[in-house]
């Protein structure tokens, strides 16, 4: 048993030969192979005994981190008197990530689910948010039997006492009913790398890749209808695909811009995020490999780990940071300020200046903090324009400040650490957990044994398969090139 707990990924075959080489013993594959497994059970736990337990865990988590979240959906029991119930799904969003979550001042949050592995089937279900740094913040993870519209709603009820209005990130269109049903001012918007996937598969091709590409990350509406109209007139059948998809869900150009918002008072932009991606889920799910094969409490436990964990490694580098942004915030502003120099900026004589560069011209109004290439007012970080007429103001001997005070409370360095000064708190072994009152013990869902072996590894998509056949011809080609030379 020692050994599984210290490589609970050790072979069969190593086994063997660890128990011969210590102890002399020769013993059969199958031995081995039933000897593991009963080692694994007594390190990781039983997978049904474990649901008995899981109340006792919820009153542990609630009691250790303060303002926690749980709540526990059974099978509905015809015989009311019974005394089980059939465990369904756990929502889990723990009180200090709350908290954290909270004092971002970025209400934006990436979905994504990854399957269990274990004997008893069900999905994770995620909901990822983005911390001063850019960097991922999960705030909430529950356990389903299936991603249904049953159980979506209830995430997004639990999100729904959390947050007020936010910028949701998926790949579903089948989750507006329940978001406009939920969170009705919220934004939500599609994953646009599975938007593209599709497009692919559908023409067969990578031809509209630069056409896709640009139309999803320009800013301004001119240019998002300047490369519609090319797109038209490369492919009409693919320029009338990707318009049956309202452009509000993908394209930055048409993301939402709130009026009377400002850097350092109020939210600018809500969300202050442009992104596009689910990447930040993707993450999240990746760290997630080697405790969605274990039983349900020690998966819950993995995860809370994997974020104590994470709070921990922000808060080192947090500490190693010097100056009033964050890392992000710094290499994006001075991004911005050396192409400034390339612009130059024309007072008007009240508030706005016409900023004029080698390949384009936008309008700045400095008292609403607003340009027209709607960069500053999606990231909230002053965009090359805004940064040049910060310059012609500085030459004009008006009091400017500090540029980082132009920067919205987003990307302060003092909103990351209170963003990370709430800590996920550590609980105490099951033999110490307070005993549930509930008068009915919770068993494990049906057991669906699939035929064949279980797999561990990731489904390969039609678009990466794609790629891997025109590298291989790509290779091909180069290696009959070799040889005829």
């Amino acid at each position: 048993m020692d050994q599984i707990e210290a490589n609970p990924v050790l072979l069969v075959c190593a086994l063997q030969e660890q128990l011969q080489s210590t102890y002399g013993v020769s013993i059969s594959e199958e031995k081995a192979f039933r000897a593991k497994a009963l080692a694994t059970k007594n390190v990781a736990g039983d997978y049904v005994k474990q649901y008995a337990a899981l109340r006792d865990y919820v009153l542990e988590l609630q009691k250790k981190n303060e303002g926690t979240t749980v709540k526990i959906d059974v099978v509905s029991e015809p015989v009311v008197s019974s005394p089980t119930r059939q465990f369904k799904r756990i929502y889990v969003c723990l009180g200090p990530l709350k908290n954290g979550f909270k004092a971002g001042l970025r209400e934006f949050l990436g979905l994504d689910g990854a399957f269990m592995k274990g004997p008893f089937p069900g999905q994770i279900l995620s909901a990822v948010g983005v911390d001063s740094n850019n960097g991922t913040y999960p705030l909430a993870y529950v356990v389903v039997e299936s991603e249904n519209t049953s159980s979506r709603n209830g995430f997004f009820s639990v999100l729904q006492k959390i947050l007020t209005c936010i910028q949701i990130l998926d790949r579903q269109k089948a989750l507006l009913p329940a978001i406009e049903q939920l969170f009705p001012n919220a934004e939500h918007m599609y994953s646009i790398r599975h938007i593209y996937q599709n497009m692919r598969i559908i023409f067969k091709t990578t031809e509209y890749k630069e056409y896709f590409w640009r139309c999803a990350t320009t800013t301004t509406i001119p240019e998002f209808e300047f490369v519609m109209v090319e797109l038209k007139n490369y492919d009409i059948e693919a320029y009338q695909w990707l318009l049956k998809i309202p452009p509000h869900h993908w394209a930055r150009s048409h993301f939402q811009i709130y009026t009377n918002c400002y850097f350092l008072n109020e939210l600018l932009g809500r969300a202050i995020s442009d992104m596009l991606l689910n990447n930040l889920c993707e993450v999240f799910n990746s760290k997630l490999v080697k405790g969605r094969d274990k039983p349900i409490i020690s998966c819950l436990e993995f995860i809370r780990e994997y974020l104590m964990k994470t709070v921990y490694n922000v808060m080192k580098v947090l500490n190693k940071c010097q100056g009033p942004l964050t890392p992000t915030g710094t290499r994006i502003l001075e991004a911005n300020t050396t192409l400034a120099s390339k612009y130059h900026a024309q007072w008007n004589g009240g508030q706005k200046y016409q900023v004029k560069g080698p390949w384009n011209q936008h309008v700045v109004d400095m008292e609403k903090r607003e340009c027209s290439c709607r960069k500053l007012e999606l990231t909230g970080i002053p965009c090359k324009h805004a940064m040049a007429s910060l310059n012609e103001m500085a030459d004009n001997n008006e009091k400017v400040g500090e540029p980082y005070t132009y920067v919205h409370k987003v990307y302060w360095i003092d909103t990351w650490k209170e963003m990370y000064s709430f800590k996920v708190e550590p609980i105490k072994g099951r033999a110490m957990w307070p005993k549930s009152d509930c008068p009915t013990t919770l068993v494990p869902p049906p057991h669906n044994k699939a035929i064949g072996r279980p797999k561990k590894k990731r489904r390969i998509t039609v678009e990466e398969t794609i790629e891997i056949q025109q590298r291989k011809r790509q290779s091909n080609n180069q290696i009959q090139i070799d040889n005829e030379t």
